[in-house]
Parts: structure tokens; C-alpha cells; sequence
């Protein structure tokens, strides 16, 4: 398998054979098969939809389908949506967000139940669950698209993500991360078939997540923090 790393918009490759199939892009079905589907033409998701006691979180963490995995287990989470925030092309498309120069990262917007969880509390989440010093994607999938990043809404959710980054990277020994804070802009839902992946391939997603190495990469970086 071959990977390309962009950075710049101009390509390093590496050859992974070890990797084969394992990367989150390797494991997408073409746009336009059957099984793929296409980009419906209004797919900027909106708070319209949120009940009484209801807010939204976004978060990038690499590969979305683990993004969305990891915060449907979480108590007091009420829906996860993967998509594409944080670019200036509108309505973009998974190919374009992996192979094109869009600036959107693969994203998660997560519904949850404010007498449940606070925005700390998904903080935490996020946190545990990326590799917050890899600035050029995560775990195997490499990429601007890849890159981990907390997308607060207002400055209170800013100060918050700060205060958290800051409070871990003394806790991990003072090392900068490279995860950035980045103000949250226009969120796109990606295609149907990325929606609950995890469920919907089980056996594909847990090929793709261990091949990866994204649980021992998070194990390894923070259980120095317990």
C-alpha cells in the first residue's frame, strides 16, 4: 500500500506494505459505486435540530469513523455525525477532502445532553483519544485532512480547550502538542456510507483501527498521564 503524506500540497510517499488496506482512506468505498453513494447538493449541518437540554461539539481526531466510535460510547452523547469542518470549500466531498488542497479536516459533530456532560467533559474525551503530538495526521493515516483539532464555538468553550491543552502538556512533562484550537466554522456531513461506519463494517473497522496502531499509540502516550 502507499501512502502519501501532503504537506505543502506537495507529496512524500512512503511505502507501508504492512499497512495494506489499513489506512482510513484505503477502506472507503469509491464515490458514485453503489455502496459509496454520492454528496446530496445542502449538507452543512445546523443547531436547528438540537432539543431543550441539547448542545454540539466538534472535534477532529483523524480518521472519523474511531472519532465517532469513541464518542457514542460515552454516556450522555445523544448522536455523533462524521463530516468535514474547518476548510473553505463548500459542500466537500471525501475525495476532495483527502486528496485536494480544501483545508477541511475529517470531523465529528457531537450532540450531547448538557445535564449529562459538560464541554470539559468532551474535552477529555478528546483528548484521550488523539495522539496530541503528531502534526502530520494520526496513527497510520497522515494528512492535512488527518490532523487533530478541538473547534470551540464561543470563547468560554476557547478558554476551556486551552486550559485542558495547557493543564496535559504539563501533566505529559511539558512537551508542546501539536493539536490545534481552532474557532469552529460551517460543519459538512460527510457521505451516508462514513455515517456509524463502525457498526455498519465491523469487521473492516477493526481490521483498519488495529492495523492502525491507534490503541497502542494511545496507550502508550497517556498512561503517563494517570
Amino acid at each position: 500500500m502507499i501512502v502519501s503524506f501532503t504537506k505543502g500540497r506537495a507529496p512524500f510517499t512512503f511505502a507501508l506494505a504492512a499497512l495494506a488496506l489499513a489506512a482510513c482512506a484505503f477502506q472507503a468505498p469509491a464515490e458514485g459505486s453503489a455502496e459509496g453513494g454520492a454528496k446530496g447538493e445542502s449538507t452543512i449541518v445546523s443547531d436547528d435540530y438540537l432539543a431543550p437540554g441539547q448542545a454540539t461539539a466538534v472535534f477532529a481526531m483523524g480518521c472519523f469513523w474511531c472519532a465517532e466510535s469513541d464518542f457514542e460510547k460515552v454516556d450522555g452523547v445523544v448522536d455523533v455525525i462524521s463530516g468535514y469542518t474547518g476548510g473553505s470549500l463548500v459542500d466537500p466531498t471525501y475525495k476532495q477532502v483527502t486528496y485536494e488542497d480544501t483545508g477541511h479536516y475529517e470531523a465529528v459533530l457531537v450532540t450531547y445532553d448538557t445535564a449529562k456532560l459538560s464541554y470539559d467533559d468532551l474535552l477529555k474525551v478528546f483528548w484521550k483519544n488523539v495522539d496530541p503530538y503528531d502534526a502530520r495526521g494520526q496513527f497510520c493515516d497522515k494528512g492535512t485532512s488527518y490532523r487533530a483539532a478541538a473547534f470551540p464555538a464561543s470563547d468560554e468553550e476557547k478558554a476551556a480547550a486551552k486550559k485542558s491543552k495547557m493543564t496535559l502538556e504539563a501533566k505529559l512533562g511539558g512537551k508542546e502538542f501539536a493539536t490545534k484550537i481552532l474557532d469552529r466554522t460551517a460543519f459538512y456531513r460527510a457521505e451516508d456510507y462514513h455515517q456509524d461506519y463502525y457498526q455498519k463494517n465491523p469487521v473492516r473497522y477493526t481490521y483498519y483501527r488495529t492495523a492502525c496502531g491507534r490503541d497502542r499509540r494511545l496507550e502508550a502516550v497517556w498512561s503517563k498521564a494517570d
